[in-house]
C-alpha cells in the first residue's frame, strides 16, 4: 500500500468509524449472531491474491457488524463502561502508524517520558499523594493491559518484597473480599500461591471487606505459622460497586507489614470530581493503586493506570538484563524502562490515546462526563423507585444501581434476557448477599460516552415492558 492508497482507504475507513459512532444505538445492542455464524461466513483458506478494499468493507458491513455487541451503544449498560471517544481512537491510530515498540527508554524517549509525565498529571487529576508522582523520586505510574494484569504485577512485586525480608515463600498468604473481582485470586493462582492461599474475607452490610474479620483471618493465619504479604481493597466491586474501607484495611495492612493494592477498575474515575473523594481516605499507605481509564474515563480498551509508590519494588522483581537488552542509560539509572514495570517486554505507545483524552477535554470536561453518569444512575435508581414491578437491591454506587423483580430470581432474569433479546437495551446480572439469603438482580451500570436521560429511561421502560409480558 502506497502512501497515496493509504490515503485513500484511511479517509473512507475513518469515515466509516466516525457513521458507526453516530448510528451505533440504532442497532441492536446485543449481537443476534448464532454460535459458529461469523465462523462460517469466512472462507476456509486466506486470499492467494490481494483483495479490492471494497470487498474488505463490504465484510465489515455484512459480517463483522452483525457480530458485535454495541459497547458503544447509549443503551449499553452491562458490566462497566468501555467507552472509545474520537480523541482516544485517534491517539490509537497515531500509535500504531508510529510503530512504536517501547520497551526500552531507548527504543522511543518520547514513548517513555509522554507516559512518565501523563500518569503525573492523571495522579494529580484524582487526587492521588504526592508518593505515586515520579517528581518524588521513588514512584511512579505505569499503563498496563488491564487491573488484572496490574494486580499480578503487584502480587509478584509483594512475594519479592516478602521474600527479600526472610519469609518463606510458601507460607505466604494474600487477603481480598469475598465480593472482589476474581483476578485477585487469577493473580494468587499465576503468581505460584494457588487458590487456596488467597483468602476471600467476610463483608459488612454494605458489602464492603470487613476489617474485623480480616485482623480474625490475619490472626489465625498468624497461629498456623503463615505469612500475610497482600492485601487487596476494592474502590467500585464489580457485582455492586461497593467501596471497602481503605483507611482501616491500610492502618492493619501497614501493621502487619503487609502490601497494600488497591484496586479501583472502574470507580477510580470517579475521582476526577473532587466529591467522590472520599473512597482514598487513607490511600497514603497504599504500596499500588490501579484503575482503569478505559472503563468510565472516555480511553478506549486497553489503558489500566498503575502507580507504584516505590519503583525499586518493581524492577526488583520484574527484572532481568540479558546482555542485548543493555544501554548506557539503563546502567547509569538516569531513566525508567518500562519493560521492568510488567509482564510482557514488548509494549504499544499506550500513553498517547490517554494524552490525546486528557488534553482533548481537560479536567471539566472529563468530570463533567463522570458527573453525568452519575446522574443516571440517580435517575435510574428513582424510576425503580417509583416502579410496583421493581426495587432496588443495596445502595446505589456512583453511576451503578442494582435492581431486582419483587417475584424473585425467576422473574427478574427472564425480564433482563427480555431485553436483552430484543435488543433495545443491554444488562447484565449478579447475585448479591442479602438478609434473606442470596439474591438475583439486575445491573445498571451508566456512564456511556453518548448516553442521555432519553435512553436510561428508554432501558428501564424496556424492562417494565419485559416484566408485564412475563406475567
Amino acid at each position: 500500500m502506497t502512501p497515496g492508497e493509504f490515503r485513500e482507504q484511511g479517509r473512507r475507513l475513518v469515515d466509516w468509524i466516525a457513521d458507526y459512532m453516530e448510528r451505533a444505538g440504532d442497532r441492536p445492542v446485543r449481537s443476534r449472531a448464532r454460535p459458529g455464524e461469523v465462523f462460517a461466513a469466512l472462507p476456509e483458506a486466506p486470499p492467494e491474491r490481494p483483495e479490492p478494499w471494497d470487498a474488505i468493507l463490504r465484510d465489515l458491513d455484512e459480517i463483522v457488524l452483525p457480530g458485535l455487541t454495541h459497547w458503544q451503544s447509549p443503551r449499553f449498560f452491562g458490566y462497566f463502561p468501555a467507552n472509545a471517544s474520537g480523541p482516544a481512537i485517534l491517539g490509537e491510530l497515531v500509535s500504531a502508524g508510529l510503530g512504536v515498540q517501547g520497551m526500552l527508554w531507548s527504543t522511543s524517549p518520547a514513548c517513555t517520558e509522554i507516559e512518565t509525565r501523563t500518569l503525573d498529571w492523571l495522579a494529580r487529576l484524582i487526587g492521588l499523594p504526592e508518593r505515586f508522582l515520579s517528581t518524588s523520586g521513588r514512584g511512579a505510574g505505569v499503563i498496563q493491559g488491564t487491573a488484572s494484569e496490574a494486580a499480578l504485577v503487584a502480587m509478584v512485586a509483594a512475594r519479592e518484597r516478602a521474600i527479600r525480608g526472610g519469609a518463606r515463600a510458601e507460607s505466604l498468604v494474600a487477603y481480598t473480599s469475598t465480593q472482589a473481582h476474581s483476578s485477585i485470586v487469577k493473580a494468587g493462582m499465576v503468581a505460584g500461591l494457588g487458590a487456596e492461599r488467597v483468602r476471600l474475607v467476610g463483608v459488612d452490610e454494605r458489602l464492603r471487606l470487613d476489617p474485623s474479620r480480616l485482623e480474625a483471618e490475619i490472626e489465625r493465619d498468624r497461629g498456623a505459622g503463615l505469612t500475610p504479604f497482600f492485601v487487596a481493597a476494592t474502590l467500585g466491586t464489580t457485582s455492586s460497586g461497593a467501596v471497602d474501607p481503605l483507611d482501616s484495611i491500610g492502618r492493619l495492612a501497614e501493621s502487619e507489614g503487609a502490601w497494600l493494592h488497591v484496586d479501583a477498575a472502574w470507580a477510580g474515575s470517579a475521582l476526577v470530581a473532587p466529591e467522590h473523594r472520599w473512597m482514598i481516605e487513607g490511600v497514603e499507605r497504599a504500596d499500588t493503586f490501579n484503575f482503569n481509564p478505559h472503563k468510565w474515563m472516555l480511553t478506549n480498551f486497553d489503558c489500566s493506570a498503575l502507580w507504584v509508590a516505590d519503583r525499586r519494588d518493581l524492577t526488583r522483581a520484574l527484572s532481568i538484563t540479558p546482555e542485548y537488552l543493555r544501554t548506557k542509560e539503563s546502567d547509569a539509572g538516569a531513566v525508567i524502562d518500562y519493560r521492568d514495570w510488567q509482564i510482557p517486554l514488548g509494549r504499544r505507545f499506550r500513553a498517547l490515546k490517554l494524552w490525546f483524552v486528557m488534553r482533548a477535554f481537560g479536567a471539566e470536561g472529563l468530570r463533567e462526563h463522570v458527573r453525568r453518569g452519575v446522574r443516571h444512575g440517580e435517575l435510574f435508581e428513582r424510576l425503580a423507585r417509583e416502579s410496583d414491578v421493581f426495587e432496588v437491591v443495596g445502595e446505589r454506587s456512583l453511576s451503578l444501581v442494582c435492581v431486582a423483580h419483587r417475584a424473585g430470581d425467576a422473574a427478574t432474569l427472564s425480564a433482563m434476557e427480555r431485553v436483552n433479546d430484543s435488543g433495545e437495551a443491554l444488562f447484565t446480572h449478579t447475585k448479591l448477599p442479602t438478609a434473606g439469603g442470596e439474591r438475583a438482580v439486575i445491573r445498571l451500570a451508566a456512564g456511556g460516552a453518548r448516553q442521555t436521560d432519553e435512553d436510561v429511561r428508554a432501558a428501564f421502560a424496556a424492562l417494565e415492558r419485559a416484566a408485564a409480558e412475563t406475567g
